[in-house]
């Protein structure tokens, strides 16, 4: 029981929000002012009481945590993972202590430091230096012990030229820096970060991840909200899946990612344009599948020497030069494999687009993937202009197939090869 650090019992964070009645009636000025009249009333009586202010005619109790419990020992790295809307960052603000559970409760043992979003914990008046001081003492860190610590911080955060620069002048990327560099330097027994890393330069994440690793290392507890399942694999040796606020696994972090991607949105081998929300105005996808060399749609699985072709059905709203489609390749564990553009074989092929209708193929190489599920995500934008379509969005359009292995590749081997690809390469002797 001593290493236990942080226990959740049965814990619930409920919102109440509110809703607007559409009537679609004519309202007359006086019933505006009768109806603004009402509702500065209302809230008046919610402030004295000390409600929380509510706007809306009707109300309705949302819980973004329900029953949520469970353990995490001393020098643990647990991965918190799950849909958009899960109760990931309620989980998060509930352990930080920045909000009050509505129901259960948590023991946490130890110095608490957070990361949930940028300029979490800074005073935007406040300068780099003094913003490093001000989160060391929210923390209950001593003016020496900061001081201790203070160079690594600057040399990690790479702000040395900023340092006395009000962190209101600072870029979001900037304000990560600092803001990761002050909480993972100073003396926490637990760390806590946020998908907030996603906002740093590439150089600057992997910095990150290495900074995490050494955490871990030191024997310090933490946890990371991520959607990049690779920094979970690599970092957590443990993953919380959520759901709808309820804790729907907790366990080993690969048996906890396979849960998560096989319960995604991505299951079906075909997607079609229902209820789906299109954020550009020049392309309307249509439908998105895989069929194999016979032209049959692919429903289940294939084996990973059938010819795959994927094929994109799509109309053409307006007609733009540099458009450029493609797909991407995922396998099971979301580690994005390959990405294909229909110009890479043709740079003339948007001519052959036309207004209106269309349909796209592309043929995927024969004996290159490896057994198991990939997701296959639709990949658009106009060329260094926009990016309308992004794979590494969770709910952009994709599919998902499953490939089984091919036991006549040779005698010598009839398992699943290692690796994440399965190539059939040539070899001879000389």
């Amino acid at each position: 029981m001593s290493d236990i650090v942080i226990k959740a019992e049965n814990l619930g964070k409920k919102y109440t929000i509110g809703h607007k009645a559409e009537t679609g009636n004519y309202t007359a000025l006086r019933d505006v002012l009768m109806q603004s009249a009402s509702n500065l009333w209302q809230k008046t009586k919610d402030l004295l009481q000390g409600k929380p202010i509510i706007q809306g005619d009707t109300m309705e109790e949302v819980w973004a945590l329900k029953d949520v419990s469970f353990e995490i020992r001393r020098g643990e790295v647990v991965g918190i993972i799950g849909r958009n809307g899960a109760g990931k960052s309620t989980l998060l603000k509930v352990l930080s202590r920045i909000t009050e559970p509505s129901a259960g409760r948590v023991t946490i043992k130890g110095r608490v430091a957070s990361l949930l979003e940028v300029g979490t914990g800074f005073h935007p008046e406040l300068t780099g230096r003094e913003n490093i001081y001000l989160n060391g003492a929210i923390m209950g860190m001593a003016r020496q012990e900061i001081k201790c610590k203070f160079d690594e911080i600057v040399a990690f955060a790479e702000a040395e030229k900023f340092l006395d620069t009000p962190v209101k002048r600072y870029s979001s990327g900037m304000y990560v820096r600092l803001a990761f560099a002050v909480a993972s330097h100073l003396e926490s027994e637990i760390l806590i970060v946020d998908e907030v890393l996603a906002v740093g330069d590439v150089a600057f994440q992997k910095k990150c991840l290495g900074k995490m690793g050494d955490v871990a290392q030191e024997g310090r507890t933490a946890l990371l909200v991520s959607h990049n399942m690779n920094s979970i694999m690599r970092l957590c040796s443990t993953a919380i899946l959520l759901t709808d606020g309820k804790v729907e696994y907790f366990g080993e972090t690969d048996v906890t990612i396979h849960k998560y991607l096989n319960k995604s949105s991505y299951k079906n081998a075909i997607w079609e344009n229902s209820n789906y929300y299109n954020p550009c105005n020049y392309l309307k996808p249509i439908r998105l599948y895989a069929r194999d060399g016979y032209g049959n749609i692919i429903q289940n699985s294939v084996t990973k020497n059938d010819q795959i072709f994927i094929v994109f059905e799509f109309s053409v709203l307006i007609k733009k030069r540099d458009l450029t489609i493609g797909v991407s390749v995922f396998d099971e564990n979301n580690q994005h494999l390959f990405r294909t553009l229909h110009t890479d074989t043709n740079e003339n092929i948007n001519e052959e687009i036309k207004f209106g209708n269309n349909i796209i193929t592309c043929e995927m190489p024969k004996d290159i993937l490896n057994e198991g599920t990939y997701l296959i995500k639709f990949d658009g934008s106009i060329y260094k202009q926009s990016w309308d379509f992004n794979p590494l969005n969770d709910d952009d359009i994709s599919i998902k197939i499953e490939v089984n292995g091919d036991f006549t590749v040779s005698k010598y081997w009839q398992n699943k090869r290692a690796g994440i690809l399965a190539p059939r390469i040539q070899w001879r002797v000389e």
